[in-house]
């Protein structure tokens, strides 16, 4: 058994945010992560970070943006926060030693982004992420951080009170990949969740293999409700091969978006007549998909991105990791020819339910990052807006984890007055099949002595892993997932519709049904990449269901989320929250307003045009 005060599980760039922070208030913190954290998929972001630092911008604009970016969705006083805290957050990250891209004078470098009202995203070339992740992780070093490596955290330890608001969070259970034992790990003050998206729900994605929605799934599980899941990003320019991102920064840059007709269609077609290719995201995304559906795409499958006319030197300058990645990929030259671009599965607006700490509705459990829901994005998220969302919330978490009193949140977290009850009619029953294992707190018990707790959901992680790996006979996983991510693929992508949703949760839950008789072919104990991807299966499966009822349940078109029935944005019926709570085994809808009261101004929903 293992002891901190603070335990952060995941160490992308909100995990090692949270893990300095913590730090810096004197905790003893530790990072529990499944992989070394310079592989974490922080590293694969390419844009930048949006903060306004230079004359003649302000948070308060960007806060304008953003709000309107979420299609009115997003939560006041979290955008506030975020605009507010990005700037010193970026300023720090400066003074840590982050090599942003600098202007000739020797300031750093913004570009425009979509959506943005003001070239505020500063950036590292079309690498932001990875040079983030690696100066984060050189502070850990330097602060003697502990970092479990390669430990699978697989479950929370939670008391196993009947109200998830009364129910403690004293710890988690992980697996070691290298040696294969299970260990628990107590957290005297906090668990905080940091463990990024859920992109491998789908089979065309620019997530890595890992993001499995694993922080998310666990405290589903536990009592945290599960905020505007069904608002999925589709990144407007991946490689059709891959899925491979290729930024926004191309775009931001002057990169120009082309038909099979050579048209250069968001403005010729008169999707964004004003901003053109720096439209948001989920315009952008519709357009080429309504290109392609209407016969105009290339090969009837994707658009051309054409960035040879900014020269040489610029792309070699400012995006030279794109020329690397549609050559190794599509094997384009993209300073001769344009590049191959579709919509992917990129990003999870929704998560965890969280205040602006960074807390949820269970005592000591917090999360930030993408798994997190606070909520910013709200419908859409802005290109720049993810990774200061890390570090702003990270810090938060971490600090408050420790101990910070960082004031009373405004934004509240679990069932309150303001609560309206749900209903969504499903064409089969949501939910664990038959008597549910784990339905109640996941394996969390009454007893509230925090180590007692701990080793109670340790017993039963170590009983669960013995039996997979035990059982010599069922269905693998490996089918399962392909099922899964085609139907969520085809069926709850950037165009949805009744039918097909509905499709899709027949689809989960016959591979729900078959994972009741999932095993584990590989026996050995040590790097059991079967084993890991069987127990992050189970994660897929209950997070695909949550955004596919909360598609289904949501009958207006907002932001992300595009219904063929429902061609209007409802503002009398659909400002709100939706929200899942794992009801002893059962997916239970609920709502609650968006606040769009800020601190000294109230943000009215308007039309959104770009």
């Amino acid at each position: 058994m293992y002891e901190h005060d603070v335990i952060v599980v995941g160490a992308g760039g909100a995990g090692l945010r949270a893990a300095i922070a913590a730090h810096e208030e004197g905790a003893d913190v530790a990072l529990v992560t499944k992989l070394h954290p310079v592989r974490s998929h922080t590293g694969a972001a390419e844009g930048g970070i949006n903060a306004a630092i230079r004359d003649g911008d302000s948070w308060e604009d960007h806060a304008y943006d953003t709000m309107k970016g979420s299609d009115y969705l997003g939560d006041a006083p979290a955008i506030e926060t975020l605009c507010q805290d990005s700037p010193k957050e970026t300023i720090q990250l400066e003074h840590w030693g982050m090599a942003f891209s600098r202007e000739e004078d020797g300031s750093v470098s913004q570009r425009p982004f979509g959506g943005l009202s003001f070239p505020r995203t500063t950036y590292a070339g079309a690498e932001t992420g990875h040079h983030l992740l690696h100066t984060m992780y050189e502070q850990v070093v330097k602060r003697g951080i502990q970092v479990y490596d390669e430990w699978y955290v697989t479950r929370l330890a939670v008391t196993n009170h009947d109200d998830p608001e009364e129910r403690d969070c004293h710890g988690v259970v992980a697996y070691d990949i290298k040696s294969g034992k299970v260990e628990g790990f107590t957290a005297r003050n906090g668990v905080i969740l940091t463990t990024g998206g859920l992109g491998q729900v789908f089979d065309h994605t620019t997530n890595a293999v890992a993001n499995t929605g694993d922080g998310a799934a666990m405290a589903y599980r536990a009592g945290v409700p599960l905020e505007d899941m069904e608002f999925i990003q589709f990144h407007p320019t991946t490689l059709p091969s891959t899925g491979v991102l290729i930024s926004e920064g191309v775009r931001g840059e002057g990169g120009i978006l082309y038909n099979s007709e050579g048209e250069r269609f968001m403005f010729e077609h008169g999707y964004a007549n004003n901003e053109g290719e720096l439209a948001s995201r989920d315009v952008v995304a519709r357009a080429e998909l309504t290109e392609v559906n209407n016969g105009r795409g290339v090969d009837d499958e994707y658009v051309h991105l054409d960035m040879r006319h900014l020269g040489e030197e610029r792309i070699i300058d400012r995006l030279e990791n794109i020329l690397h990645l549609a050559e190794d990929f599509e094997g384009v030259n993209a300073l001769e020819e344009p590049m191959p671009v579709k919509p992917g599965q990129h990003y999870a607006m929704g998560g965890v339910e969280t205040d602006e700490n960074g807390e949820t509705c269970i005592s000591g459990l917090y999360a930030a990052g993408e798994c997190a829901c606070v909520s910013v994005h709200g419908a859409n998220r802005l290109g720049g807006n993810a990774l200061p969302e890390l570090i702003v919330f990270g810090a938060r978490a971490g600090r408050h984890a420790a101990g910070k009193d960082l004031g009373e949140a405004e934004i509240t977290t679990g069932k309150t007055e303001d609560t309206e009850i749900g209903e969504v009619e499903t064409p089969v029953e949501p939910g664990t099949v038959g008597t549910p294992e784990d339905a109640v707190a996941d394996g969390g018990t009454a007893v509230t002595k925090p180590s007692q707790t701990v080793e109670t959901a340790l017993e039963a992680e170590r009983a669960r892993v013995e039996t997979l790996i035990e059982k010599d006979e069922g269905v693998q996983q490996a089918e399962l997932r392909a099922k899964l991510q085609k139907s969520m693929t085809q069926n709850v992508n950037v165009f949805r519709n009744e039918d097909g949703l509905k499709q899709a949760l027949r689809d989960i839950r016959e591979v729900r049904e078959a994972f009741e008789n999932v095993y584990v072919n590989d026996p050995s104990r040590t790097f059991n990449t079967d084993l890991i991807h069987t127990i992050e299966m189970r994660n897929l499966i209950d997070l695909a269901e949550a955004i596919t009822l909360g598609a289904l349940a949501r009958d207006e078109f907002r932001g992300a989320h595009w219904r063929q029935e429902h061609q209007e944005r409802k503002d009398e019926n659909w400002l709100k929250h939706t929200l899942l709570s794992w009801n002893e085994g059962t997916p239970e809808l609920w709502f609650k307003p968006s606040i769009l009261e800020g601190a000294e101004k109230k943000y009215e929903p308007k039309i959104r045009s770009y």
